[in-house]
């Protein structure tokens, strides 16, 4: 082994750096394995959702009833058409009432739920997968639950059951708009299915505050509880309390299963996507009004989210805050 000579000690020569590349071989089976198992999930997102949303935006600028071939250019007429259809319109304004209920309720129980499983000291995985379970459940089963046996307006159902207790008479929670019952049913409904998957999301980042914050802040005199959770805890939860709120938005957008199992029959209080479904699959079978119909609202949604994290700085770093 070769030596160098540094003040008369002998050293080591430095082992030379091989500058060989990797081996072609290996190279392409790195290639061949990230192919093999990202392939079929890149296929899918292809065929199930590019493919169609191509095709339906290419669909809706033309006449195509009871079939999805187009056999006649329209232009804008499908657009419209749609923009002055009384019951989109009108499933616009379900929309904000139903936004209006559900993105608060769900944002502060998730939250709460979140800061109760996250400050217990024992039994904490078991009360998370309790609340996270109701995730994993079907709309439409819940809905068939709700419908059938917790709400289903006669003084059998549990919902009367407890208030025929305090004398109130029953109820026929989805039977009319006037009063509008049906809000309690679907609200609770969609709080059970979606609370327990965003605690989860609030949960990490509560794990991700700095334990000398709360530190510090008891040196300075601050109080625990509200004043913490006001000062600290709520201010390190930003960016999951904006992604949460717009997540629940699009949701908000999406919501079918539940108004269509629980007002299958109903003309009032239906949301954007059963006015679609109506459109395209119902007795006229408009595909080119539905498919229009299904541009506008993705249009919608992607307006009202670019704004809404405008507005509470999403993505935004340190700096600009």
């Amino acid at each position: 082994m070769s030596t160098t000579t540094t003040r008369g000690v002998a050293q080591p020569a430095p082992a030379k750096v091989s500058k060989d590349r990797p081996r072609r071989g290996l190279r392409a089976s790195s290639t061949f394995n990230f192919w093999l198992f990202t392939g079929p999930f890149l296929i899918g997102l292809i065929v199930f959702v590019f493919v169609p949303i191509g095709w339906s935006i290419y669909l809706s600028f033309f006449e195509a009833r009871f079939t999805v071939t187009p056999s006649e250019f329209v232009g804008f007429e499908n657009y419209k058409q749609v923009l002055t259809d009384v019951d989109f319109l009108n499933s616009l304004v379900t929309f904000t009432v139903f936004a209006a209920f559900i993105v608060p309720a769900t944002w502060a129980l998730s939250l709460g739920l979140a800061l109760l499983v996250n400050r217990l000291r024992f039994m904490r995985a078991f009360f998370r997968s309790v609340f996270f379970l109701p995730t994993a459940v079907s709309y439409v089963a819940a809905s068939l639950i709700w419908k059938m046996s917790l709400f289903n307006g006669v003084r059998f159902g549990l919902a009367n059951t407890v208030i025929g207790w305090f004398g109130v008479d029953n109820i026929a929670w989805l039977a009319s708009p006037d009063p509008p019952w049906y809000w309690l049913v679907i609200v609770t409904v969609r709080l059970w299915l979606q609370s327990g998957f965003y605690m989860i999301l609030f949960i990490a980042a509560l794990q991700n505050i700095p334990r000398e914050l709360y530190e510090a802040a008891s040196i300075d005199g601050a109080k625990p509880g509200w004043q913490t959770f006001r000062y600290i805890t709520l201010p390190q939860l930003r960016a999951t309390s904006t992604a949460v709120i717009l997540l629940l938005l699009v949701a908000a957008y999406q919501a079918f299963d539940e108004f269509f199992n629980l007002l299958s029959k109903a003309t009032w209080g239906q949301p954007p996507l059963v006015e679609l479904y109506k459109m395209a699959l119902g007795e006229n079978q408009n595909y080119g009004a539905g498919s229009a119909g299904a541009v506008v609202l993705t249009m919608l949604i992607c307006v009202v989210t670019l704004l809404q994290g405008k507005i509470m700085g999403f993505g935004r770093g340190e700096e600009g805050k």
